[in-house]
Formats: C-alpha cells, structure tokens, sequence
C-alpha cells in the first residue's frame, strides 16, 4: 500500500489550494478514503471523508462549506480542496486508506503528510 500526498504549501487565508493523494497497491475502487491532519502542537484531527464510490462525502463542522473532498477512481486519486482556508488550520494534512474519525496512525494506511501553511 503507497499513499503519496502532493499539493501543499503556502496559501493566503481566503485563497485555496487543492492537495492530492495518489494511491497505489492496493483496489482504490474497494476502499473508504479519508483526510486528516495535525496541526503544530496538536493531536490528529478528522477532515473528511468519501465513500468508495465517491457519492458520499462527509466533513468536519469546522470546515463544512468550504472544504471538498473527492476522488478520481479512474486514477487512483483523492483530492481535498481547500478553499477560504484560516491560519489555524495550518497543519501536516495526511490521506488515510479507510475510516479516520478517531484519527489513529495504527489503524488504516497513511500517506507521508504534506504541510500546509496558511499565512498572509
């Protein structure tokens, strides 16, 4: 299982960024995928979530209607677009294979992390 996060960097609050993780190893197609991160200091937090065919997409309050998540099964890929984003939520933002509401990096498959900086 390889999960490769990509797209993060500095972004200006108000503006937006779209991270992507490419997925590999394993059937995409059969698998829930989720968004976390932690921020400095702070314990893992829930972003959101899709189902396997990517009909149901669930958030956390903090970032409902402003955040979307999808995935391109066609290319093994998940996407989180970040719109609008604050400075506190600058964080190390993880793909994680299956459910992550409880985020624990013993349970599921994790990408690398890719930090993402939001800043003025």
């Amino acid at each position: 299982v390889q999960l490769v996060d990509s797209g993060g960097g500095l972004v200006q609050p108000g503006g937006s960024l779209r991270l992507s993780c490419a997925a590999s190893g394993f059937i995409f197609t059969n698998y829930y995928m989720s968004c976390a991160c932690q921020a400095p200091g702070k314990g893992l937090e829930w972003v959101s979530d899709i189902n396997s065919g990517g009909v149901s997409t669930y958030y956390a309050d903090s970032v409902k209607g402003r955040f979307t998540i999808s995935r391109d099964n066609a290319k093994n890929t998940l996407y989180l677009q970040m719109n609008s984003p604050k400075p506190e939520e600058t964080a190390l933002y993880y793909c994680v294979r299956g459910f992550a509401r409880t985020p624990n990096k013993r349970v599921g498959s994790w990408g690398q992390g890719i930090p993402v900086t939001v800043s003025s």
